[in-house]
Protein backbone atom coordinates (compact mmCIF):
# COMPACT_ATOMS: atom_id res chain seq x y z
CA UNK A 1 0.00 0.00 0.00
CA UNK A 2 1.77 3.56 -1.23
CA UNK A 3 -0.01 5.03 2.13
CA UNK A 4 1.27 2.89 5.52
CA UNK A 5 2.96 0.21 6.19
CA UNK A 6 1.88 -2.37 8.37
CA UNK A 7 4.07 -5.13 10.67
CA UNK A 8 4.14 -6.84 14.11
CA UNK A 9 5.92 -5.59 17.00
CA UNK A 10 7.08 -8.05 19.45
CA UNK A 11 8.71 -7.79 22.86
CA UNK A 12 9.27 -10.24 25.74
CA UNK A 13 7.90 -9.82 29.27
CA UNK A 14 10.75 -7.70 30.97
CA UNK A 15 12.83 -7.15 27.97
CA UNK A 16 13.55 -3.11 27.08
CA UNK A 17 12.09 -1.38 24.18
CA UNK A 18 15.30 -0.12 21.87
CA UNK A 19 12.90 2.36 19.29
CA UNK A 20 13.49 5.66 18.86
CA UNK A 21 11.45 8.58 17.36
CA UNK A 22 9.81 7.96 13.95
CA UNK A 23 9.16 10.07 11.06
CA UNK A 24 5.74 8.37 10.59
CA UNK A 25 2.68 8.81 12.47
CA UNK A 26 1.81 5.28 14.28
CA UNK A 27 -0.95 3.27 15.07
CA UNK A 28 -0.66 0.39 17.77
CA UNK A 29 -3.18 -1.99 18.37
CA UNK A 30 -2.72 -4.87 21.07
CA UNK A 31 -3.32 -8.06 20.15
CA UNK A 32 -1.53 -9.76 23.21
CA UNK A 33 0.05 -9.41 26.34
CA UNK A 34 0.64 -6.44 29.20
CA UNK A 35 2.84 -3.43 29.68
CA UNK A 36 2.91 0.34 30.11
CA UNK A 37 3.65 2.46 27.48
CA UNK A 38 4.72 5.78 27.20
CA UNK A 39 4.18 8.51 24.86
CA UNK A 40 5.58 12.02 25.34
CA UNK A 41 5.32 12.85 28.67
CA UNK A 42 1.70 10.77 29.05
CA UNK A 43 1.89 6.93 30.15
CA UNK A 44 -0.57 4.30 30.40
CA UNK A 45 -0.84 0.18 30.79
CA UNK A 46 -1.92 -1.40 27.79
CA UNK A 47 -3.36 -4.99 27.58
CA UNK A 48 -4.96 -7.05 24.44
CA UNK A 49 -7.50 -4.79 22.32
CA UNK A 50 -5.61 -1.36 23.43
CA UNK A 51 -5.25 1.15 20.53
CA UNK A 52 -2.31 4.17 20.44
CA UNK A 53 -1.34 6.39 18.71
CA UNK A 54 1.96 8.15 18.14
CA UNK A 55 2.47 11.52 16.11
CA UNK A 56 5.32 11.71 14.24
CA UNK A 57 8.44 12.28 16.18
CA UNK A 58 6.83 11.89 19.32
CA UNK A 59 9.52 9.95 21.66
CA UNK A 60 7.58 6.44 23.01
CA UNK A 61 8.46 3.27 24.92
CA UNK A 62 6.77 0.19 26.09
CA UNK A 63 8.13 -0.64 29.49
CA UNK A 64 6.84 -2.55 32.29
CA UNK A 65 6.03 -5.91 30.21
CA UNK A 66 4.57 -8.44 32.28
CA UNK A 67 3.40 -10.44 29.49
CA UNK A 68 5.43 -11.14 26.02
CA UNK A 69 3.67 -7.98 24.06
CA UNK A 70 2.19 -8.60 20.56
CA UNK A 71 1.37 -5.42 18.79
CA UNK A 72 0.28 -4.96 15.15
CA UNK A 73 2.26 -1.18 14.53
CA UNK A 74 0.46 0.76 11.15
CA UNK A 75 2.79 3.69 9.67
CA UNK A 76 1.32 6.33 7.73
CA UNK A 77 3.01 7.34 5.35
CA UNK A 78 5.02 4.13 5.24
CA UNK A 79 8.04 2.97 6.70
CA UNK A 80 11.24 3.04 4.66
Amino acid sequence: EPNMSVGLYALDAGQSDPQQPHRQDEVYFVVSGRASITVGDETTTVARGSVVYVPAGVPHKFHHISEDLKVLVVFSPPEV
